[in-house]
This record gives C-alpha cells, sequence and structure tokens, in this order.
C-alpha cells in the first residue's frame, strides 16, 4: 500500500447530506459527495492486511484494496479499469448496496471500517465525468442468439457479458421502461434513473436489443422464445410478495409495497397516471410492515407525499445498538441500522405482530397488534409467542405491506416452460451452470436464490453469462 500508516493517521469520513427538513422536499438524490482529494485520503485508510476479507465479503469479489490504492495514488482511469472488471454496474451499488464489504473490512475489527462504498461511487462517478465509460464491442460475433428474460441487475449484466462475448442479445421487459425494480421498485431519492439510462446507451452501443411491454408467458408464449434464439436467460424478480392473512386484509387502503412504490417513480418519470393508480400519503397516518429496505423505502415515500404521521412494525426484536465483532466479524452483523428515510421521521417499533386491520364503510382505520416475546426452543430456533394482554392499536388510513417477497411468479412463464422449482419455490439451477430443468434454458438472480440484493443480482447475471457462453461456444473467455 502507498500509505502503510494511512489508518493510524486519517479518521473514517462519510459523505455529507442534505437536511431532512430540506431533502423531503423532492426525490432526487441528496448525498454530498466527498472532495476528490478527501476520498483519496479515505483511500489511504486501506491497510495492507494480507488477507483482504473485505473481498470475499463482496459478492462480485471486488479486488477492493487495489482499487482504494490506485485512487489514494491518483491514478483514477486505472481504478475504474479495476473496479470495472469485477462490477458491471458499480453506480448502482455505490448507491444502494448495503456494503457487506466493510463489515470484513479488516479495520472493522476494532476501528472504523475503511469508506469502501463512498471510495466505489466516486470512482464510477469520476470515470463517467470524464468520459472514460465507453462501450466495448465484440470483435467478432459469434453467430448465436440469446435471449434474456428480465432487465434487471442480472438481466443487464447478462446482458453486456454475452454481448461482450459476440452473441446477440434481446432483453424482454414486462414493464414500459428498461430497469425492472431498479426502474420501479427502488426511489428516486436513493437512485436516480439518469444511471439506469445512461448504462442502457452503453448497451445498446454494444449491440443489445431491448424490447418492452414483453411480458414472456403472458403476451408472449415462452415456446416462441425457445424456437428463435439459440440460449435463454431467466434474470427475472422474486415478485410473489408475502401476503399479510389477517381479518381486514380486504379493506381498502392496504396495499402491498410496490403497489405504492411504482407509481411514484411512474409520477417522477413524468408519467400522468390516472387518479385511480395513485395511492396518496398525504394528511393519511400510515403504518408500514416490515423493517427491510423496501419497508424503508415506503417510509421515505410517505414522507415526502406529506404523511401525518409514518409508523414501521417489525416482526422481529430490536436488534443491540452495536454488533459483538469479535463473535461476527467478518460475517455481516445483527445491529440497529437507521436508513435516510427513517432518519427523516418515523417511529418505528420491534416485535410488534398484527392480529387484525379495522374500518369504517369499507376503508382501513385501525391496526390491531400485540407484542410478542422471542425465545429459543429445544433445539434452539427462535419462537414467537404472544405477550398476553399487550394487545394495542393505532390510528392506520394507509397500511403498506413490505415483509419480503416468497419467491418468483410461478403462473405464466415458469409453468409453461414447465421448469422444475426448489424447495423455496424458486427455479432449480445451480450457482455452478445455471441451467434449469429445461435444455437451453438458465436462470440467474433472484429467480434463481431468492430475493436478495443487487450486488447479488449483478454476480449471478455474470456467472449466468459465463456458462451461457461456455454452453454455447464450448468454451469460455468471460470471467467468473
Amino acid at each position: 500500500m502507498g500509505k502503510p500508516t494511512g489508518f493510524l493517521e486519517i479518521r473514517r469520513q462519510d459523505p455529507g447530506a442534505q437536511s431532512t427538513a430540506e431533502r423531503v422536499r423532492f426525490y432526487r438524490e441528496f448525498e454530498i459527495p466527498l472532495a476528490e482529494n478527501e476520498v483519496s485520503r479515505q483511500g489511504a485508510r486501506c491497510m495492507d492486511c494480507g488477507i483482504p476479507f473485505c473481498q470475499s465479503g463482496c459478492p462480485v469479489n471486488n479486488i477492493i484494496p487495489d482499487w482504494n490504492d490506485l485512487v489514494y495514488k491518483g491514478r483514477w482511469k486505472e481504478a475504474i479499469e479495476v473496479l470495472h472488471s469485477t462490477n458491471n454496474f458499480p453506480e448502482f451499488t455505490g448507491r444502494i448496496c448495503p456494503a457487506p464489504c466493510e463489515a470484513s473490512c479488516t479495520l472493522n475489527i476494532n476501528n472504523d471500517a475503511v469508506t469502501i462504498k463512498t471510495i466505489e461511487h466516486s470512482i464510477i462517478d469520476h470515470a463517467w465525468e470524464q468520459g472514460w465509460v465507453k462501450p466495448q464491442s465484440a470483435k467478432k460475433k459469434s453467430g448465436k442468439k440469446v435471449a434474456v428474460v428480465g432487465s434487471g441487475p442480472a438481466g443487464l449484466a447478462a446482458a453486456q457479458q454475452l454481448a461482450r462475448a459476440g452473441h446477440s442479445v434481446t432483453v424482454f421487459e414486462k414493464n414500459d421502461r428498461i430497469g425492472g425494480l431498479l426502474r420501479y421498485g427502488i426511489p428516486d431519492f436513493k437512485l436516480e434513473k439518469r444511471h439506469i439510462d445512461r448504462r442502457l446507451d452503453q448497451l445498446r452501443a454494444e449491440g443489445v436489443e431491448f424490447r418492452v411491454n414483453q411480458h414472456v408467458g403472458v403476451n408472449l408464449p415462452a415456446a416462441k422464445l425457445l424456437k428463435a434464439f439459440d440460449a435463454v436467460a431467466l434474470t427475472g424478480g422474486s415478485e410473489k410478495p408475502r401476503d399479510l392473512i389477517v381479518p381486514g386484509r380486504e379493506l381498502k387502503g392496504v396495499h402491498f409495497a410496490l403497489e405504492f412504490l411504482i407509481p411514484q417513480n411512474k409520477r417522477n418519470a413524468g408519467d400522468h397516471l390516472p387518479e385511480s393508480d395513485a395511492i396518496s400519503a398525504k394528511g393519511k397516518h400510515v403504518v408500514v410492515i416490515g423493517g427491510g429496505d423496501t419497508g424503508s423505502d415506503c417510509v421515505g415515500t410517505a414522507i415526502r407525499h406529506g404523511a401525518a404521521s409514518v409508523t414501521q412494525f417489525e416482526l422481529m426484536p430490536k436488534p443491540p445498538e452495536t454488533e459483538n465483532k469479535p463473535l461476527t466479524w467478518p460475517n455481516w452483523p445483527n445491529k440497529l441500522r437507521t436508513s435516510s428515510s427513517q432518519e427523516e421521521g418515523c417511529a418505528r417499533d420491534w416485535s410488534v405482530g398484527t392480529k387484525s386491520l379495522s374500518g369504517s364503510s369499507g376503508q382501513v382505520t385501525a391496526l390491531n397488534a400485540m407484542r410478542l416475546e422471542w425465545k429459543k426452543d429445544d433445539k434452539g430456533q427462535m419462537k414467537m409467542t404472544e405477550v398476553p394482554g399487550s394487545e394495542f392499536s393505532v390510528q392506520a388510513d394507509l397500511v403498506l405491506l413490505a415483509m419480503g417477497y416468497l419467491h418468483p411468479v410461478h403462473e405464466g412463464l415458469l409453468k409453461d416452460l414447465g421448469l422444475k422449482l426448489d424447495a423455496r419455490g424458486n427455479i432449480l439451477a445451480s450457482d455452478i451452470d445455471y441451467q434449469s430443468s429445461v435444455r437451453k434454458v438458465f436462470a440467474a438472480g433472484d429467480m434463481r436464490r431468492g430475493q436478495s440484493l443487487v450486488v447479488w443480482a449483478i454476480r449471478e447475471g455474470r456467472q449466468c453469462a459465463r456458462a451461457v457462453d461456455e454452453f454455447l461456444m464450448g468454451h469460455t473467455d468471460l470471467p467468473r
């Protein structure tokens, strides 16, 4: 490393942000980036630790120490080349990845981890500003055609890798715009869609064709793809949401999270939606059930709508304020985390279960809940029991269900192809060859592994592309 004592001399510095009062008035990103020289100083904190656990903690195995050192030395162009060698879309991960690499950082054992996510974010933003991100078209065409179904991060990564290997790639997307849940599931205040559009221009220049409003298995027969293409990669999302089965679920004002988030993202994109499609939180008492990223996205969006109040309930117990590093490092720790949306004004409560929803004239008005106690059973597994006499109610004009996703939708595409599923309802395929039970059909991303992080989707898309290339050509030069 260029600065062996950097971690002793320089303290961690994170980017700033516009105040909560200011940023809740708009939907764009609000982070205030570090200056270039300060990012370089942060790169100097990377230790010459011998075994870089950050790389194994990163699902795409980013070569983190190398580009940290290059940034410290001001060699930004080399840094983006190293970063792009493992990650097709660092502007996505640099914004919305929870950074398991930082949890695995050796410095995190007894100090503040290196600002890996910030440095990654800065490298790619600097590269775009300098015009270093250019199309990388294949020098030779293979004559093979590949269909990629789904245009989220797994699909885009697979499409780009396959196009660079010389194949003719067509991406099929059921929605009216490309990007999957990057486009319509993640709010603009976390990821502005110009970042996606910029990458799509690059992919088109590399030869990737995009077809929107093509819902394979619904308005486009799956058999048609099998006939027209040499290989098909299924890279859609895990879109079967976990439902809340309680009395009152049928009341108006109770919605799955994406029913609330997608219309807002469409409005941000300039679409004029009918009033019947608009779910507004303005002036309402909003309850979000689910404490994960999707729940947090609902919180931030509801606050920007002008909700009267926002309450977020989590079924699991409240995590500890700080992790037990000697016990958990280098793994992802269980500790209390507060998102930027939760900072903006949200009441949070843990170990809460919903008993029922009450309403008037068919509209939800209250959520009835109870406290839960979590204990280990004889097998050491955590089990919940209701605390007697702990029932309570909260006012609720809008209830948003953000409790996760079970598996991909089975109706249509998966059933039409007759694909075998694993025990959790995902497409059965290994992470070695990514082949499904149907010849020349491959699966990657959330459809294969279940709901997960964007960075896992990119990894799976890249590895799936390698498997497809090897299947088509008998060998492959794509990285694994």
